[in-house]
């Protein structure tokens, strides 16, 4: 039984269905995803605001950044998270892995998660160092309409690392975006992918618009899930369950069963079934700090936002999966190092040549965008680490978040020093030539003290989060290397709430992985380890 029908949900009830005698029964919250925005790329701007497509959850207020309260959009339908997210498709730097398992992520370096990366993967590039037969689809974005040659010679003439390929040699420097859509230009969710697929296989049973309210457990095992379906609550049992609610629903669905710090369970009345303190801690995100640029003149994607335009765009994809509303919208891919003295990049650039909160307009009708470019600054490796807790013991309601991101002085000083970085390489041209003015926070922010407080008014994520339950040993882990929780038998978590800590890029990639190797580890097997890709 599989609770979550999301990026690593998918994946496993079309894998683990793969053996005729195996029967799944994979329940989610919310509902299908054959819908217009899921499916055209470019949708994602307008479907991650939909309320019936999403969680609407909310941070705290949180002190570090000046008591403001984040909005933190999930994917509530088939494919999870994989049906709304943009789609950059990245495994993160070989050191993550490896940092995994010295942390005692045993299993899990990077020479042992290669191959369930190859083994996912169809990718554009048709070489050895990726899988060109599975079932994810991996292609190149369309530079066309957003300046990629430009951004990619700025960032060579300001001296910083280009490369081909972000998956090997360095791993390091800016190259062309790789994304989840297939060869038709349709986004490849898990669902789309991996779950679709499967779904006529009898021994798997999909429940839609399924609220599980909490996991069954007796004597120290897990039975199977108490959910509610139109108002009626069922029980259905199984001889294992599996969580993959993600990084937020997940720790929620164990403490409200009774599994997490004893003390958060007594202050919510929930009785104690297993005292397990990491449940909900360690949460990590990717932060963003915002760039932006005034363009010199009418040269950014704004212009295919025109109305007749975009009317035709959306025709053009609809008909042959081409044009620019069949891609995404980022110029380049830039990992970097703020300082050459680190062994991997530090921060990534989310470069668009345009604002994400650009409309559709028309001449004399609505008035036209702002040409602008976006230069976001992502921190790959906070320090920072927030929690997650119950406001009450009611299924329904939504979990409590705090982030705390920029809680420490380590983290402040890399997003200065990727501010910088970044105005350097949009202050080079060709770039500089296409931009009049930094608008956000502007030229006249230079100190460390006044960058800092433009990190703490505006500051945000990029839907990242991991980490709350985290794999390992010690007292703050929550599932073993097999992804078993610690002290329940019959329970495992799958979804990117196991990541010791957060990888270098987007974490899509990496719990599509994790889901297919819990595949394997379920079954009892492995596939052999690849040392490296050639370079």
């Amino acid at each position: 039984m599989i609770v979550g029908a999301g990026s690593a949900g998918c994946v496993l009830a079309a894998r683990l269905t793969e053996d005729p005698g195996t029967r799944v029964l994979l329940l989610e919250a919310g509902g299908g995803a054959d819908k217009f925005l899921i499916r055209m790329p470019l949708g994602m701007m307008k479907a991650m605001l939909k309320p019936e497509l999403t969680w609407r959850m909310m941070t705290e207020p949180e002190p570090t950044l000046n008591g403001r309260r984040l909005f933190l959009p999930r994917g509530r339908l088939l494919g999870g998270s994989s049906s709304i997210n943009g789609m950059v498709y990245m495994r993160g730097h070989s050191a993550d892995y490896n940092r995994w398992a010295q942390k005692g992520a045993r299993g899990w370096s990077h020479a042992e998660v290669l191959p369930y990366f190859h083994r996912m993967e169809r990718s554009w590039r048709g070489t050895d160092n990726y899988g060109r037969e599975g079932p994810l689809p991996i292609t190149r974005n369309n530079t066309e309409y957003l300046l990629h040659d430009e951004l990619m010679q700025a960032i060579r003439n300001a001296g910083l690392p280009v490369t081909e390929d972000i998956h090997a040699g360095d791993e390091e420097g800016a190259s062309l975006v790789e994304l989840t859509i297939d060869e038709k230009g349709r986004r490849a969710s898990t669902y789309e992918a991996y779950l679709k697929p499967a779904m006529q296989r009898p021994n798997l049973a999909v429940v839609t618009d399924a609220l599980t309210r909490r996991v069954g457990i007796e004597n120290g095992r897990a039975t199977g899930i108490e959910y509610e379906v139109g108002g009626e609550t069922r029980i259905a049992r199984a001889g294992e369950v599996i969580l993959s609610g993600g990084s937020y629903n997940s720790p929620q669905l164990l403490m409200l069963s009774g599994v997490g710090p004893a003390g958060h369970l007594a202050e919510m009345g929930i009785p104690l079934v297993h005292d397990l303190p990491g449940v909900g801690r360690n949460l990590q995100e990717h932060p963003r700090v915002p760039l932006e640029f005034a363009a010199k003149g009418p040269v950014t994607f704004v212009n295919q936002l025109r109305f007749d335009r975009a009317a035709r765009a959306v025709a053009q994809w609809y008909l042959f999966g081409t044009g620019p509303f069949a891609r995404q919208l980022n110029s380049a891919n830039p990992m970097l190092r703020t300082d050459p003295r680190l062994a991997q990049p530090d921060i990534q650039l989310f470069s668009n040549p345009v604002k994400l909160s650009a409309h559709l307009w028309f001449p004399g009708v609505v008035k036209s965008p702002e040409h602008a470019f976006s230069a976001d600054v992502i921190l790959l490796h906070p320090q920072a680490r927030g929690w997650v807790h119950l406001k009450s013991p009611d299924p329904r309601e939504l979990p409590a978040i705090r982030l705390n991101l920029f809680d420490n002085a380590a983290d402040f000083a890399t997003a200065r020093a990727g501010l910088r970085l970044a105005r350097r390489i949009y202050g080079t041209e060709p770039m500089a030539g296409l931009l009049a003015r930094e608008t956000v926070p502007g030229a006249d922010v230079q100190s460390d003290a006044q960058i800092d407080e433009h990190v703490r008014a505006t500051a945000g994520t990029t839907q990242h989060p991991v980490g709350t339950c985290a794999m390992g040993i010690g007292p703050g882990a929550v599932v073993d290397p097999e992804l078993r929780v610690h002290g329940i038998a019959g329970l495992r978590v799958v979804d990117a709430s196991v990541m010791p800590d957060v990888p270098g890029g987007n974490t899509n990639g990496p719990t599509i992985m994790i889901a297919e190797k819990a595949s394997d580890l379920i079954r009892g097997r492995s596939l052999a380890p690849i040392e490296r890709d050639a370079a």
